[in-house]
């Protein structure tokens, strides 16, 4: 296949294998979308080729085919931004077949090996889709789960203020269940999560880490988004969190026959 798969490049072999997702809705667009269109039919299945419909080279329409370290052919749908003129593909594991979730998080689970970690510690809300099943990957009996909403036992010392691009909401935080404390603290950790795309979430979990005397060995990710979060990590206090992720993609730029990966958007994997 030419270049390196690990790398989540682009295959440039065909298949009529999506042509099957035709009948489920998959066409249907709102009004002003622009070759984007509805989600349900994707992140179901892995092809062993570029399904015929999408393009493997730009410009893109609807989707972005990645293939994956194992070989088989994801395809994320684009999501355009509201700015109108960008788009980028996106990955939303709870609504993921368990074939896929399952294969991603295979992978995930051999690049959080090179952390050497003692335990996992999944972030809210998708990373904890794979987090358990990293965590067993890794031969882990357990991992341990950061949240949002605030149980009465909680204890408001074991949270920080948060907001990503996906949970802009003013007055949220990041919580640490005081039970589970003596499980992480002086333990080697890797931090899971679905995706990185502002590094907003991931530089919130390294604070609250650090309220307790816990330094990340690493973070592993599904999917790298653009590279726009890398700036955000190396600007956060103390060391900066090495992130591994199983595939990443650009930003797009709108163009009249497509989007269009921009320059210099594309992350290094893994």
């Amino acid at each position: 296949m030419g270049r390196p798969l690990a790398d989540c490049t682009l295959s440039g072999v065909r298949s009529d294998f999506a042509n099957t997702r035709a009948g489920i809705g998959s066409r249907v667009m709102a009004e002003g979308d622009f070759f984007t269109e509805s989600t349900v039919g994707y992140w179901q299945e892995l092809t062993p080729d570029v399904p015929a419909r999408f393009s493997p080279t730009p410009p893109h329409r609807f989707g972005y085919p990645l293939r994956l370290p194992d070989g088989r052919v994801l395809v994320l749908p684009l999501r355009q931004l509201p700015d109108g003129s960008h788009a980028v593909a996106s990955l939303i594991a709870n609504q993921a077949s368990h074939l896929v979730v399952a294969a991603l998080a295979d992978q995930m689970a051999e690049q959080a090996r090179s952390f050497a970690p003692e335990i996992v510690v999944g972030l809210p809300t998708l990373g904890l889709a794979f987090a358990s099943l990293v965590a067993e990957g890794l031969g882990h009996p357990r991992f341990v789960p950061l949240g949002y909403s605030r149980k009465f036992w909680y204890d408001d010392a074991l949270s920080v203020p948060i907001s990503s691009i996906t949970t802009p909401e003013a007055g949220r935080r990041l919580r640490l269940d005081p039970n589970l404390l003596t499980l992480i603290r002086g333990r080697r950790v890797v931090v899971i999560d679905d995706a990185i795309s502002t590094g907003s979430t991931a530089a919130t979990a390294v604070r609250l880490l650090r309220t307790i005397d816990v330094e990340a060995a690493g973070m592993v990710v599904a999917m790298k988004q653009t590279r726009r979060w890398e700036a955000v990590l190396l600007s956060a206090e103390g060391p900066a969190l090495p992130v591994r992720g199983v595939c990443g993609c650009p930003l797009f730029e709108r163009r009249d026959d497509g989007w269009w990966p921009v320059t210099g958007t594309q992350p290094e994997v893994p």
